[in-house]
């Protein structure tokens, strides 16, 4: 009896983690073609679009403090500040906690700029909204252990997901909701994950395994 014959597709399709990788290199063009649209429209690069919406999220911050959250270089945030404060979006003022470094703040009509710039990914959460809520919630977990993944591997900077915050308690009750948050002291279910969070703090490197394995332990 002859073995079955691989089908023309078995035979002429690539794997399977090789075309996602090609579908969110598509769906990346997509949203670094928008961000230049819409930096352009503001009169802005879309770097220092980026940098007034992180500003706006997270409050003032030093150079190198959106540099490690932009995962871009330290001379390009240098330069993109020095370009804003030059057209009076940014200012700079002496950072208390550091004597020699420099906390970046938006003026009124940066911080008006910064977000607008927030909402400019908005055109990829409406797409989203065509999937089916449990395509939807697989996604995002997908989504999640991916950046976990490239986070580990030093490829994007860390982030202020749950997962790797010293607050996040994983899989600690049955039920809908079964992690925790020490820091607002609340449940959590996998779909209220944060991807980045304004409280979070990063747990050092061994607690933040002993987290991952927790979490994606199966019960």
């Amino acid at each position: 009896m002859s073995s079955r014959r691989p089908s023309f597709f078995d035979e002429n399709t690539e794997p399977l983690p090789s075309r996602i990788a090609t579908g969110l290199h598509k769906i990346g063009l997509a949203m670094k073609q928008q961000s230049w649209q819409q930096a352009n429209s503001e009169g802005l690069s879309a770097t220092q679009g980026q940098i007034l919406a992180a500003l706006v999220a997270h409050g003032p911050l030093t150079g190198s403090e959106l540099s490690e959250r932009l995962g871009v270089t330290l001379p390009t945030v240098s330069d993109s500040a020095r370009v804003l404060i030059e057209k009076k979006l940014l200012t700079k003022s002496p950072d208390p906690r550091h004597p020699r470094a420099s906390l970046l703040t938006p003026t009124e009509k940066g911080a008006a700029l910064g977000a607008r710039a927030r909402s400019w990914p908005e055109f990829m959460a409406a797409a989203v909204t065509s999937l089916p809520p449990e395509e939807q919630r697989a996604f995002f977990s997908g989504v999640m252990k991916m950046i976990r993944a490239l986070q580990e591997q030093g490829l994007i900077p860390l982030s202020g997901m749950c997962v790797a915050c010293k607050h996040f308690r994983p899989n600690v009750r049955e039920g809908a909701s079964p992690h925790h948050c020490a820091f607002v002291d609340a449940p959590l279910a996998n779909e209220q994950l944060r991807l980045e969070c304004p409280e979070h703090e990063p747990a050092d490197e061994t607690i933040r395994r002993e987290l991952w394995e927790q979490f994606t332990r199966s019960r």
